[in-house]
């Protein structure tokens, strides 16, 4: 039976994703869980592990549970399925000022793009809008994976 989760848990589980991460919503226990891609090569190994901190034990526990009942998980939605340029194209978009709205679609045209588009934001002062706006993108993005897996969230 699938647990309700809390959406904040998923959208932090979402944004905290970094490379050779793998975000996981338990869903029988309805919890978002993180384990590396260590731990799980770890955890398929026949070897010992008791020589590592006890964190370290904790991880790979976690990623012998993913591995033997993968049938209560879910990954989460990682960076490829979040288009956060796709993002910061309609942040533009939703600028009223002409001027604004053309400064930052120039800004994260070619290469170097969230870093100009970040540097832009600040220079502006809308730095706080667009976190704002990202933040409600993220939560739609959240809405969406739950309600295609049937998860109850809170």
């Amino acid at each position: 039976m699938k647990k309700a989760v809390k959406l904040e848990d998923i959208l932090e589980g979402m944004e905290m994703q970094f490379d050779e991460t793998n975000t996981y919503l338990n869903v029988r226990e309805g919890i978002v869980v993180q384990v590396s891609d260590e731990d799980l090569r770890r955890a398929e190994e026949d070897e010992p592990f008791d020589d590592l901190y006890d964190w370290q034990i904790e991880n790979i526990e976690t990623a012998i549970d993913i591995l033997e009942n993968f049938e209560d998980y879910i990954r989460l939605p990682t960076k490829f399925d979040i288009n956060e340029y796709e993002m910061m194209e309609d942040f533009c978009y939703s600028l009223s000022n002409d001027k604004d709205r053309n400064r930052l679609l120039n800004a994260i045209s070619g290469r170097g793009a969230f870093r100009r588009f970040k540097d832009e934001i600040i220079y502006m002062g809308i730095r706080d809008e667009w976190f704002e706006f990202r933040d409600k993108c993220y939560e739609k993005v959240a809405i969406e994976w739950c309600k295609d897996y049937g998860i109850d969230y809170i």
